[in-house]
């Protein structure tokens, strides 16, 4: 089966004309407005979005043969042109490496001008690179500004990283501190009912290890704590995510030893 062939403006406004000729003015008069509606919504092959979706179907081979540079090549047209998630999947190639040479301060910087354009999916991506310090200098307050700022649109990976960081820290940190023999200060102050809010609400949007985390959490809290949690996390969502927490519970990161 071929693709749909939408007709121009051109063609439908000439057959409008031809319309208007053989029959009673208003049906001219509606046409005049179909051409208008038409023309404003009609898909075209060289649009940012157009590309974007093409090079999706070549990085994951939907319909077409499976190809990362052909990806590459169409996340950069539409990303140059200032579409956001482009940017951010462009920003994933070079992250991996597929397609391109692997290079994370260029995977930083797609990341930055997607995220800075509110796209969730590059905020979480640009606060993970902050919290391992890959291709940026790492940064645990930046990480968890990115974080909240992701988490706040639903991004339930940025909300189980914000329970993670409450809870006393993400695995990888451990890891790190354990590899490199070294303390590092929690990007966070620790808070179970944050965590548990965090937890709560990434559980509730399909994040898996967010609901054996909250209920791991619950064995070391207080009916009160937990019910204060709850309450919490209900009005952030009730609100859109502005009220997160009480004017106790900030999200500022730990001062530095």
């Amino acid at each position: 089966m071929g693709s749909i062939t939408w007709p121009s403006s051109a063609d439908i406004a000439r057959l409008g004309m031809k319309v208007w000729r053989k029959t009673p003015c208003i049906t001219g008069v509606v046409w005049v407005f179909f051409v208008f509606a038409v023309s404003g919504c009609q898909p075209t092959q060289d649009s940012p979005e157009a590309q974007y979706n093409l090079g999706v179907k070549y990085a994951n081979g939907e319909g077409v043969p499976q190809d990362d540079s052909e990806a590459v090549r169409l996340y950069r047209i539409a990303a140059e042109r200032g579409h956001a998630e482009a940017q951010n999947n462009l920003g994933v190639m070079y992250a991996n490496g597929r397609g391109v040479t692997l290079d994370d301060a260029e995977a930083v910087r797609w990341y930055r001008m997607a995220a800075e354009q509110g796209e969730p999916r590059a905020q979480f991506n640009l606060a993970g690179m902050y919290d391992e310090g890959r291709g940026v200098l790492a940064d645990a307050g930046e990480a968890v500004r990115w974080y909240r700022m992701a988490a706040e649109q639903g991004e339930a990976r940025a909300q189980y990283h914000l329970g993670d960081m409450y809870a006393g820290g993400d695995p990888w940190d451990r890891i790190w501190s354990r590899r490199n023999r070294v303390e590092r200060a929690p990007p966070v102050p620790t808070d179970t009912v944050l965590a548990h809010m965090w937890f709560n609400m990434a559980g509730a949007n399909g994040e898996a290890r967010a609901r054996t985390q909250r209920e791991r959490l619950e064995r070391y809290m207080t009916r009160e704590d937990i019910k204060r949690a709850t309450d919490y996390a209900r009005r952030c969502v009730e609100s859109g995510y502005r009220e997160c927490g009480s004017g106790q519970h900030a999200d500022s990161p730990a001062p530095s030893r």
